[in-house]
């Protein structure tokens, strides 16, 4: 089943470019529970980097891409996400017999889910089989099977997943793998020659090329972005590719296209590898990412689509490029520092331009990093150190929440006791041992049906909401359900760990 992501713009759409699978279930393991903050090339066997003597970009001949096309293209992997079949249970809308001679709800119905597989591709980042590609090609997939350049078929696991910067970090058993040199995407310029290499519409391996058209691009296609833009040719099963600099070095994950049709007609869009080497740093030792938030609302500055009192605001405040500060969050990094209309110019000596340039530098910091943020106000350059603290206001590791945590068994409500309840859904607890449920007073046989305030139908449901809530601010999960006796309860379940 093809899985797209679709944005308007004018009459272009912008599309996640994979043929990914949707609806099933993705296990994430986590790898360590170290404190300490490792770099990316201490927590992966990585290549060593690319060096040629006589490469010089300043000379401007034309670039032989040939051997950092044969290079890549051992790096590169085939990845199929197969969603098993499943029996579903599904509320029909109610017609007319069901408001005379029912309860006016609709009625229940089992229906069962083919098998289903999606496509894209991978890229070995170490010799000891971590794969990184984007999580739309495998988020909520049961089974993950990787098929190196050599023909060689091996079963994937999860390591972990960030769908934030849809980045996910992949694991296949076995060792001295031909991983890729890692480069600095930092370092990349507009016009550089690139190569994004994949496995387009499911066909294997394929090399396309082109120079780097923009860099920082943000689309409004992930909630953290800085894109390089190219125009090699990227289509659907390019996704979690390889975007590779003339000596070979990855400097990108392939995962976007913009298209009025499906299919490429201009550009393609690049994770960077300066964000993605710290994703999947932190997915690996923490099984989650810690993210630096600065604790502000922004927003570009000279935008022409703005309405004409914004362009007149941000006039008046004399300054051309940069990020608005429009909100200061309580307890948030910039918190008594920073100010509405100050304009964000450049942090760490990096220029800040746009948003997406902002988010980019931010997705490199984890909380308790001390930055130089460079603003104008009233007219001048002022310059702050700010220390970035996390979404739960702190500096902690955050550590990733799994349905163990918990200490419960779950189950979806069976049909028969639904009837009797006049349940239209419901996950039941089977049963309690210590944990964060049996400490909330929660027994076993209560029916959760609503967490959070998601109705919740099945325990893949509880599991969703239950990680979007430990990495939320409060980090707490309240419960609203009933017991098999008919008495209504209430919980508040903390999951905040120590």
């Amino acid at each position: 089943m093809k899985k797209t992501t679709k944005f308007a713009l004018g009459a272009v759409a912008l599309i996640a470019v994979s043929a990914g699978v949707a609806g099933v279930t993705s296990y994430a393991i986590l790898q360590s529970k170290d404190t300490k903050n490792a770099s990316f090339y201490e927590e992966f066997q990585t290549a060593t980097p690319a060096k040629y003597a006589a490469f010089d970009t300043s000379k401007m001949q034309p670039v032989d891409l040939t051997q950092a096309a044969e290079s890549s293209l051992n790096s590169v992997v085939h990845i199929m996400a197969i969603q098993r079949s499943k029996t579903k249970v599904i509320q029909t809308q109610p017609d007319i017999f069901d408001f005379f001679f029912g309860d006016g709800r609709g009625r229940q119905q089992q229906v069962q889910t083919p098998e289903q597989k999606g496509f894209g591709s991978g890229v070995i980042i170490s010799k000891d089989g971590y794969i990184v590609t984007n999580n739309h090609v495998i988020d909520d997939a049961d089974e993950i099977s990787v098929k190196l350049h050599d023909g060689r078929e091996m079963k994937g696991r999860v390591i972990g997943t960030d769908a934030t910067t849809d980045l996910a970090l992949v694991k296949i058993e076995g060792d001295d793998f031909p991983a890729i040199p890692v480069g600095d995407s930092d370092a990349l310029k507009v016009g550089e020659w690139v190569l994004a290499v994949g496995n387009p519409f499911n066909l294997g391996s394929t090399v396309t090329a082109g120079v780097v058209s923009a860099k920082a691009r943000g689309l409004g296609a992930n909630q953290v972005e800085s894109f390089i833009q190219t125009d090699a040719a990227i289509n659907q099963g390019n996704s979690g590719g390889a975007l590779v600099n003339a000596k070979g070095e990855l400097v990108g994950i392939n995962a976007m296209l913009v298209s009025p049709t499906g299919a490429y007609s201009g550009y393609g869009f690049a994770i960077p590898t300066s964000i993605m080497t710290k994703v999947v740093t932190d997915l690996k030792q923490y099984g989650t990412v810690q993210r630096a938030l600065l604790g502000i609302g922004g927003r570009d500055m000279g935008r022409e689509e703005f309405p004409e009192e914004i362009r007149k605001e941000q006039k008046e405040l004399g300054i051309g490029y940069g990020v608005q500060v429009v909100e200061v969050q309580e307890e948030g990094s910039a918190a008594g520092i920073l100010k509405v209309n100050d304009v964000i110019i450049a942090i760490d000596g990096e220029k800040v331009e746009t948003m997406a340039s902002l988010q980019g530098i931010l997705a490199k910091k984890r909380p308790g990093d001390k930055v130089k943020v460079k603003v104008f106000r009233d007219k001048k350059d002022q310059e702050f150190t700010i220390t970035l603290k996390n979404a739960q206001g702190n500096t902690k590791v955050v550590k990733k929440a799994d349905m163990e945590l918990l200490g419960a068994a779950f189950r979806e409500v069976p049909a028969e006791l639904k009837r009797q309840l006049n349940l239209g859904y419901g996950v039941q607890v089977t049963g309690v041992s210590d944990g964060r449920m049996a400490d909330s007073g929660i027994r076993k046989g209560f029916i959760i049906l609503k967490a959070n305030g998601k109705q919740l139908r099945t325990v893949q449901d509880l599991e969703d909401v239950m990680k979007a809530a430990s990495q939320s601010p409060d980090q707490v999960l309240f419960m609203t359900g009933v017991y098999p006796s008919g008495k209504r309860a209430n919980y508040a379940v903390d999951l905040a760990q120590n």
